[in-house]
């Protein structure tokens, strides 16, 4: 097996291409299913292939947001190689072994995290029997686990940008422009038992500016894929390539918001300001969704933000005793509220068992994350991961715990440490996790709820801004406040009535709606209320039978994808 580190000159520059160079057959991948439910290959209930439920909406019940994430980087490799490309996401093992069997491929590419190894494994052992001919690839996160050579029988493992690596792979230049493809970053969105719309005008198109992150916290598998700290792959440099490729993602698509999966997006500072330009000189309507590290999101102004389009964020508060050079100075509560008096919704996220996190000081460190009060918030453990800076650290320091004492399926963050912690107990860290999410459910609600909230506030400051393009976003996203939220609001205020206090945020939230709406929204309510109602009952049901969500199979044989204008394709 051989492995290439994209990000090393060297190591890129010794990879040799496939003889079959853009002729040859390429399948690319993701590990099999079914994932929310535990097996011999690695998954696990607790583990289902949701972010949101997985890691933010963990114990809201019928009120968790269930949504598909697409694996983006295929897409990206599918959109930028000029060999005949098939793409499988989310296939079951029959599905999987259906493919090998009626279709013949020279390449069979495949994307995972370390907790997925058991299946990566079985998935070379399939093709191996199936097709002994492919060439074996295996790249993502899951790449930065330095025995995976005596794991899985592959041919190559990707560390890094798997686009340059493919187009050298198959002898294309692997400097030309990147081609954008277009795709909705997320697909099934479900909550309170309503299937959500997966039309275009109603969801996210991914926007992939960038990947790893310069930044380079200790914990961060991410910014290690990609080369570690102060390292990253820039696909567009400039504002005019950004804003090029984001209005030509709205023309295909006819999407007019943008989930940026950039670790950092607002850290280029350069690009952001003429991307903001470009947004108010041609009216853009545009909402983004963005992550950033909380000392460069207080480096804008609030109307910057609002000007570029930042409806939505997501932020790494850390923990109460972190001491990242990102979060220094920063008073991170008062910003969230700024950022949501302006409609910004925010999604914080805190990481349970730092070092200095104790059994004693717990209760202390979970109060001061849900005093925060965000629209959604994340809860991990501190976990190390393969590549990382921590996890090296704690691996000289003989704190790494072995394969016998935890499984690789079980060190995603949402279970146990994979560690010894010097404080925290066997046990604890489960405990204290979840102790993390329901306090945050019970104090604040609903995220669903919060985020209504936080869009009246926008609704209510700039309906009347100077900018029509402004004025126009606010009103999109309070479209359906009137009715369906209102509706949501009068069902939800029933279902905690056993819960004072967020039964009366819910009942304060929908005064305010009757107040800004009228007779529209104070008809709708109780009349679609009855509906939601029912619905949310429903869906506890199904829960509580034991209910479970698995994202369906994706299978295309191309994928559509944009470029930015030539003139701005010569770096800048």
């Amino acid at each position: 097996m051989k492995i290439c580190h994209v990000s090393d000159p060297l190591s890129f520059q010794a990879q040799e291409a496939h003889p079959m160079g853009p002729q040859a057959r390429v399948l690319l991948t993701s590990v099999f299913g079914p994932y929310a439910q535990d097996d011999e290959y690695g998954s696990r209930t607790v583990n289902p292939m949701e972010c949101y439920h997985n890691q933010v909406t963990r114990v809201q019940g019928p009120f968790s947001l269930r949504m598909t994430h697409p694996s983006l980087g295929l897409y990206l490799i599918m959109a930028n190689v000029d060999a005949p490309c098939t793409l499988l996401d989310f296939p079951d093992l029959n599905r999987f072994e259906q493919e090998l069997r009626e279709k013949k491929y020279d390449i069979i590419g495949i994307s995972a995290k370390s907790p997925n190894v058991v299946k990566v494994a079985k998935m070379c052992a399939v093709i191996r029997a199936r097709q002994p001919g492919a060439t074996i690839v295996v790249g993502g996160h899951i790449a930065n686990m330095s025995d995976l050579g005596e794991r899985i029988d592959a041919d190559y493992v990707v560390c890094g940008e798997g686009v340059r690596w493919f187009r050298k792979f198959l002898g294309q230049d692997p400097e030309q422009p990147i081609s954008h493809p277009c795709v909705l970053s997320g697909t099934n969105a479900r909550c309170m038992g309503i299937n959500l719309s997966d039309k275009s005008r109603d969801s996210a198109a991914a926007l992939i500016p960038s990947v790893g992150c310069p930044i380079g916290c200790n914990f961060c598998s991410t910014s290690a894929m990609f080369g570690g700290k102060g390292r990253f792959v820039c696909f567009y440099e400039t504002g005019d390539e950004l804003f090029d490729v984001m209005c030509k993602i709205e023309k295909e698509m006819g999407v007019w918001s943008f989930f940026a999966m950039d670790e950092n997006f607002l850290l280029n500072r350069r690009r952001s300001l003429r991307l903001l330009d470009l947004i108010q000189a041609h009216g853009k309507s545009w909402a983004l969704y963005v992550f950033s590290s909380a000392d460069v999101l207080a480096s804008y102004d609030v109307e910057q933000l609002v000007g570029l389009g930042i409806s939505w964020v997501w932020v790494g508060l850390e923990g109460k005793n972190s001491h990242y050079e990102k979060l220094r100075g920063i008073d991170t509560q008062s910003l969230t509220r700024e950022l949501q008096a302006n409609g910004i919704r925010v999604l914080g996220s805190t990481m349970i068992g730092l070092e200095e996190d104790s059994p004693d000081n717990i209760d202390e460190v979970i109060d001061w994350a849900v005093g925060h009060a965000t629209d959604f918030h994340q809860f991990m453990l501190y976990t190390p991961a393969p590549g990382t800076p921590l996890y090296a650290d704690y691996g000289q320091r003989g704190m790494l715990l072995k394969e016998s004492e935890v499984e690789w399926a079980d060190t995603h963050g949402q279970s146990r440490f994979n560690y010894r912690h010097g404080r925290i107990q066997k046990g604890q860290d489960t405990e204290f996790l979840l102790t993390a999410f329901q306090r945050d459910f019970e104090a604040n609600g609903p995220s669903v709820t919060r985020m209504m909230r936080t869009l009246l506030n926008g609704w209510l400051k700039y309906k009347n801004h100077p900018q029509a393009h402004i004025r126009k976003r606010f009103a999109m996203q309070v479209d359906k406040m009137p009715t369906l939220y209102a509706a949501t609001l009068w069902a939800t205020r029933l279902w905690f009535k056993n819960n004072p206090p967020v039964a009366g945020k819910m009942a304060g939230l929908l005064n305010d709606i009757y107040n800004e709406f009228g007779m529209k929204s104070r008809i709708a309510a109780p009349l679609l209320g009855r509906i939601v109602l029912h619905l949310i009952r429903k869906e506890q049901k199904r829960l509580d039978a034991g209910w479970t969500y698995e994202p369906p199979t994706f299978y295309q044989r191309s994928v559509k994808s944009v470029r930015p204008r030539g003139q701005f394709l010569q770096k800048q």
